[in-house]
Formats: structure tokens, sequence, C-alpha cells
């Protein structure tokens, strides 16, 4: 069996929970089925990795248009699989065409849903309601849906009632323990100005409405000030959500100590080393299809405070590896509230957050797998075979 995966990031280039998704989980797949994929951006070195860009003389057009245009390169060059397997909008044209063209089975990966995103419409413009053509489009055309999460399942058959229920499948993120996992190195902490020896309350993702980053903000003008705040959020969607970002952590450096705002992704070794030392993992993101960012901190034995939105739940054990926090698009100032003190409830107990990042690194370990995920993924596959 041969599959065409097809994603818009792939290392170097990631920046997101779909790269890393796709990062993982190919070695994975490798080991059970022939894997060639094609991605966005620079071209690759490696072996089965065919990089595509956006036409020439697309370089002012809109996002939407110039991903598009990297999509027919993508379908014209998958003519020779068995199957191909798209991952978010920006691939999945490539595989509803390809199937069209072609006659092979096409399998999505539903990592988030544009009907879910209407904050995106900040950043891609009439682009936005191209990208939900698109997702429409190919999510009622295709022969499974995989959704990394029940909530995503539950999600996707929402926003597409069209689509048989029977079509869409689970099959949860993982996490590689042997990557993500507690150390003791402390020189990135250092070199950020963080304090090891001072409690730390740490957020890792990017500037989009989506993370909620700007409920975290808000948020920590009630945490105990005697914890530093590391931010670690980079790749703001506009400029706008980028100054609104910086100005809300100037008014808060103005009134708290210990604000440290990373505006960059870092690499993952310094990201181990930021989750290994947090006294809490703090996840307020206000749409979340599973959450990896919350497996790595478990992974990492820390202790986590999320949102108790979307696939959430299903990875953060309420009361045993964190605390979830209830949150109403309706009343996102009760929402801040409750994130404070569910924070400040953690730092206050040291040994109780020490149970939970224990307990959250065993969960990691039992019941995220990209093994597992790999398996489950190739079933889906077969499948939709001849």
């Amino acid at each position: 069996m041969r599959i065409g995966l097809l994603t818009r990031e792939w290392p170097p280039e990631v920046y997101g929970g779909a790269g890393v998704h796709v990062e993982f989980l190919v070695p994975r797949l490798r080991e059970l089925v022939d894997v060639d994929v094609h991605c966005f951006g620079a071209p690759r070195s490696t072996d089965g990795v065919h990089s595509h860009n956006p036409a020439p003389g697309l370089e002012h057009a809109n996002q939407a248009l110039r991903t598009l245009s990297a999509d027919l390169s993508i379908t014209a060059a998958v003519d020779d699989v068995d199957l191909v397997h798209s991952h978010t909008w920006y691939a999945n044209l490539a595989g509803h065409l390809a199937k069209i063209l072609y006659g092979f089975p096409h399998v999505i990966t539903a990592h988030s849903l544009e009907p879910r995103r209407p904050w995106k419409a900040e950043q891609l413009g009439g682009g936005y309601r191209l990208s939900s053509w698109v997702e429409r489009t190919c999510y009622e055309a295709a022969d499974a849906i995989i959704a990394v999460s029940s909530g995503m399942r539950d999600d996707v058959l929402a926003c597409y009632p069209a689509l048989p229920p029977g079509k869409v499948r689970v099959v949860r993120n993982g996490i590689d323990a042997a990557a993500y996992h507690p150390v003791t190195d402390d020189d990135a902490l250092h070199r950020h100005g963080v304090d090891p020896d001072r409690p730390i309350v740490v957020f890792v993702g990017r500037i989009t409405r989506q993370k909620g980053v700007g409920h975290l903000i808000a948020a920590a003008h009630r945490m105990d000030p005697t914890a530093q705040l590391v931010v670690c959020a980079g790749a703001p969607d506009t400029p706008e959500i980028a100054a609104e970002t910086a100005a809300a952590v100037s008014e808060l450096a103005a009134v708290r100590p210990g604000v440290i705002w990373i505006r960059k992704m870092l690499q993952p070794a310094e990201v181990r080393q930021l989750l290994s030392h947090a006294t809490v993992f703090v996840c307020p993101s206000v749409y979340e299809p599973l959450g990896i960012v919350n497996l790595e901190a478990m992974a990492c034995g820390t202790a986590v405070v999320a949102s108790d939105v979307g696939g959430i739940p299903e990875v953060v054990e309420d009361g045993e590896t964190g605390l979830l926090v209830h949150y109403d698009p309706a009343d996102e100032p009760a929402f801040r509230t409750a994130l404070a003190d569910t924070v400040n409830r953690v730092l206050a107990d040291p040994d109780q957050a020490r149970r939970m990042g224990k307990a959250g690194r065993e969960r990691a370990e039992r019941e995220f797998s990209w093994a597992s995920a790999a398996e489950r993924t190739v079933e889906v596959y077969r499948s939709v075979l001849p």
C-alpha cells in the first residue's frame, strides 16, 4: 500500500499542532505502509519528501489563492499512489482533486474546522470564505475523515450534517514520550531570564484568537505575583493581534514582576526545559480539537490548567493530571477570573502539582502513543480501499 500524505507543514517548517502530528505520525506509518510526503515550502533533502510552492506570478495574490496553486502542483505529483491522506484545508483540495482526477480514495484528518474559527477572517480576508468552501467541498466528498478526538468528531458532524456519521472515525493524537520527558537541564531558562528556583507558569502557543493568549494575559493580573509568567508565543496571525498582545504584555509587566515574553517558537529541547521546570502549564484555548501541547506538558511531568473546550477533557483528566476551567464565550470575564483562581490553586499546593505532573506523565505514556495512532490510521486506509 502506497500513501500520498499531503500537508502544508513538514520539518523544519512546523509551526502548529498539525505539523507536529504529521512529523511524528509519518515515521510510525512508514513501519506499516509506504508513505510519500508532499508538503509546502523549501526543498527537503529527505527521501520520500517532495516540496511544492505557489505558482510564479501569484506573489501578491491572496494567500488562499497561493495555497490552491500549490495544491495543483501536489495533485499533479500524486498520480502513482493508492490513496491520498490530506491534513488541514491547505492540502485538502489537492486530495480532493486527486480523488476526482485519478479515482483513488481520499482520507482527511480533521485538525480544526473553518466554521469554528471565524477569527481567521482577520488573517485571510475573503480568503476565509474560500478556505471555508474548500473545506466543506472536500469533507463532504471524502471517503473517510479522521477526527483527532471524540469532541472533534462531534464538531465535524455538527458543521457538516450531510456527512454520514460512519465516515468520521476517531484516532487521537499521540505523544512521543521519548522526545518529551522531564529534564533537569536549565540553561535555556537562564538564557531567557527565567529563574528555575521560583514558581513558573508557562504558556506555549501561537498568537492567535484560538489559543486564548489574551485571556491568559488578562487573567495574570489576578495571579500570585511571586510566580513567574513565561509566555512563549510567536507567529501572530495578524499585525493587529501582534500589537494587541504587545500592549497587553506591557500593561501586565508594569504592574507585576516576573513577566517574560519569549517572542519566538523555541526548539523542542528548549520547550522541554520550560515544561519540565514549570509549576503549571496553562492552556486557555477557546477552541482546541485535542491540544498536543497539553500532552507535551504532561509527558514532561507538569500539571496542566486548561479550558474545557473541544478534545481537551479527553487529554487532561480533571483533578488527576490537571484542572479544567469552564469556558463560556458569552461570559469571558468569568473565564478569566476562574483561570487565575485555578492557577493560583495549583501554585498554592506544590505537592498537588507534583502529583498531577507524575499522573500526567503516566497517562501520556499509557494512553497516547503514535504507534497506536498509526495502526488505527492504517485501519482507516484499508477500510476505504477496494
